[in-house]
């Protein structure tokens, strides 16, 4: 039986690895710590198909330790425990603790990662995880803390076709047959930055019937197929940040129907359904924001049920706030804010606190004038008094910009009668 050309493909050394350069490239942190032969615990954060499997088995391979694997989708606390007792037997004369690679770690439940601390504390083994969501949310703190966390980063447009070129140059049946590819945009839209995907894509088209012995690889040649094999880049729904996409864009165009539309092809689709209700919370505040503060609230208290309830019925709970957040008015007056603030600070550095607004908890502090002239704003008529609270070099800035609609148009109001021109409200 042959091999996928991905599984065919997958590089043994990181000299034959593309991509990752922040990782594994000269003097990189990760490459500097395999060369040393001592790693730690750490977790691999990316989307798919950008290497976080092939890293952990390049790793096990370089350092010649045993390697186990498990997949968070089939694998129970009692495998982790066989696995680690394994993992026990194969400590002897002083060799280098066993891998354990999990794939998919954000899948295991809280009684599954905390069967896996233990060893991971007494070095019984080193732990690689693999995930695609935010290991802040789905991996308890307490494992959290003994692991590093690599962020892996989507496949860039000149590594992606560095991956199509090494495959027809160097894969044992690719390379007999002859491949021209005149147009790579099809190729890379598809894959989406996905190398398995790209893969699985120039294996479909490889398999096409040559004409006059020669198969060149257009478009729209690679568009026709896929249509006709649509499971080669929808394998696993891996396009679900595609979706999630289209379900976010739905509900900041206001459309409640086409935002339904995308929630349910998540659902139907087995996507976490927490990953969906944080989505929606993101878009409470990065879409809606000040125009209606409830939608956080809604979408917070959505975040709970969906938990405490579970599917099927959590499907109705996730509906009723994409509906709400979806015909509510939107404002991303609050994230241009904090964007206009950041860039602010990346360009200006660390500016001193002026003095007066400075705690001032000990007698030096006092002596050198930190909180002197304060003036609290509760002792003043309206409980307010103008002060400067940002740094002199920037006094004045202006970053949050009230949109023009009825609940923020009351904000810009009450800063023009409190700052007057200071702030150009």
């Amino acid at each position: 039986m042959i091999r996928p050309l991905a599984e065919r493909m997958r590089p043994i050394s990181l000299d034959d690895f593309i991509g990752q350069n922040h990782l594994v490239g000269d003097g990189a942190v990760l490459r500097l710590a395999i060369e040393s032969g001592n790693i730690p615990s750490f977790i691999l954060w990316g989307p798919p198909g950008v290497g976080k499997t092939t890293l952990a088995s390049i790793i096990a391979h370089q350092l010649k330790r045993p390697f186990h694997t498990l997949s968070a989708i089939n694998s129970g606390v009692k495998d982790i425990r066989e696995t680690i007792n394994k993992a026990k037997g194969q400590h002897f004369f002083n060799k280098p603790n066993p891998i354990l690679f999990i794939d998919e770690i954000h899948r295991f439940s809280k009684s599954q990662q905390d069967s896996l601390l233990g060893a991971v504390e007494k070095g019984i083994i080193t732990l690689i995880g693999a995930t695609t969501e935010n290991p802040s949310f789905e991996v308890i703190s307490a494992l959290l803390s003994r692991c590093q966390v690599y962020v892996l980063k989507h496949l860039t447009k000149d590594e992606l076709i560095q991956l199509v070129a090494t495959a027809l140059k160097k894969d044992e049946y690719l390379k007999e047959k002859p491949i021209k590819v005149k147009e790579y945009e099809a190729l890379l839209q598809y894959s989406g930055g996905d190398a398995r995907k790209l893969y699985n894509i120039l294996e479909l088209v490889s398999n096409h019937p040559a004409e006059k012995n020669k198969i060149v690889i257009t478009n729209e040649l690679v568009k026709e197929l896929i249509q006709q094999n649509i499971a080669i880049y929808d394998k696993g729904g891996e396009q679900h940040y595609d979706i999630a996409s289209a379900l976010i864009k739905s509900i900041r165009g206001s459309d409640p129907n086409a935002a339904v539309y995308w929630l349910a092809r998540m659902i139907e689709g087995g996507e976490d359904i927490k990953f969906i209700a944080r989505r929606l919370m993101i878009s409470a505040s990065e879409d809606i924001g000040l125009a209606n503060p409830n939608a956080l609230l809604m979408t917070t208290t959505a975040f709970q049920a969906i938990q405490a309830i579970g599917l099927p019925e959590a499907r109705i709970i996730l509906s009723q706030a994409a509906i709400y957040l979806a015909c509510s008015p939107k404002s991303n007056s609050s994230y241009m804010a904090i964007r206009k603030a950041q860039q602010m600070v990346q360009k200006t550095g660390n500016l001193p606190v002026p003095l007066e607004i400075r705690n001032a908890p000990t007698r030096l502090m006092k002596d050198l004038d930190y909180g002197k002239n304060y003036k609290y704003a509760h002792d003043f008529e309206n409980n307010f008094v103008e002060m400067e609270f940002l740094p002199k070099e920037i006094a004045n800035t202006r970053f949050f910009d009230p949109s023009n609609i009825p609940s923020e148009e009351r904000f810009r109001k009450f800063l023009k009668d409190k700052w007057k021109e200071k702030y150009g409200y």
